[in-house]
């Protein structure tokens, strides 16, 4: 029996976003293999699903054209561009701010100099926007890449993304307003969204992703406990629904484990153990699909 004709056209990133999307989809059992060094049209194990290796910002595009159904792409750019996708999922990875940069050594108490100023960027439509809400008549000046390199000879500020700021920080240059925060999102062009079939692949991609980032925020805590202890230990365990309770041999007590989130476990076994718990096992998650 034939494989069935692709019906759902996804856009995977190039870049710096690569390698997590490539990353977040092998661990949804959706890896993406891919022919040759150079190749652009890579496979993922679902035959109704046809895949290309686009630059973020061309995704946006494509997607708002209906050349693709399905994409990849950072939030800043779908802003920028102003292109009406559906959000799908939002990954959290990647995370940047867009924000205005002005050389120290101008900084006026702290602040921008409140005058007209040349402000250079990738980012026209975002930064046009600041630039008419600050109105003081600053002057947009369009670049292409290493906007850090600008001021101050060709620029008195720039808008750029910056992660930790360090690359702004080594030219000399001070965070001096936050326009917006980004990161790498998935999105759907919406007449893909309208259509059953292409929303149902749609759908079932993005359980299997939303998965895998569910449980790399959690992990499993086991832990036993006597009788007399187990309500005291329930009390303190965070759970998605309730913990799991099971009785050890012998009727020594229980066991009980639960799906808790990473970042509460620093607090959370010192307060196990004065609650009775013992023997704690503390164990990584693959995917939780509620």
């Amino acid at each position: 029996m034939s494989a069935p004709d692709p019906s759902l056209r996804l856009a995977l990133p190039k870049g710096r976003m690569q390698k997590g999307v490539f990353d977040l989809m092998s661990d949804a059992g959706l890896a993406v293999k891919v022919s040759s060094a150079r190749g652009y049209r890579p496979s993922v194990p679902l035959a109704e699903v046809a895949c290309k290796i686009l630059k973020p910002q061309d995704i946006v595009l494509m997607l708002h054209r209906g050349s693709r159904d399905l994409g990849f792409a950072g939030h800043d750019w779908v802003v920028e561009r102003g292109v009406g996708l559906v959000e799908v999922l939002d990954t959290g990875m990647d995370p940047v701010r867009i924000v205005a940069a002005t050389p120290t050594v101008s900084l006026v108490g702290g602040a921008m100099p409140a005058r007209p100023l040349v402000v250079a960027s990738e980012y026209e439509t975002l930064t046009r926007r600041w630039i008419e809400a600050r109105g003081h008549g600053d002057t947009f000046v369009r670049c292409h890449g290493a906007t850090e390199v600008f001021p101050p000879e060709d620029a008195d500020v720039i808008v750029d993304n910056t992660a930790t700021g360090s690359t702004l920080a080594a030219n000399g240059l001070t965070i001096t307003d936050t326009l917006l925060t980004s990161s790498t999102r998935l999105y759907a062009n919406p007449a893909a969204m309208d259509d059953p079939v292409r929303r149902d692949t749609i759908e079932h991609i993005a359980l299997l992703l939303r998965s895998v980032l569910d449980a790399r925020r959690r992990v499993m805590v086991e832990v036993n406990c006597g009788a007399d202890g187990l309500e005291a230990l329930i009390a303190v365990m965070p759970a998605m629904r309730q913990p799991t309770v099971n009785r050890l041999h012998g009727d020594a007590g229980y066991a009980v484990k639960a799906a808790v989130p990473r970042q509460d476990l620093p607090r959370l076994i010192p307060r196990i153990k004065a609650a009775g718990g013992t023997d704690i096992v503390v164990s990584t998650l693959a995917q939780i699909v509620p």
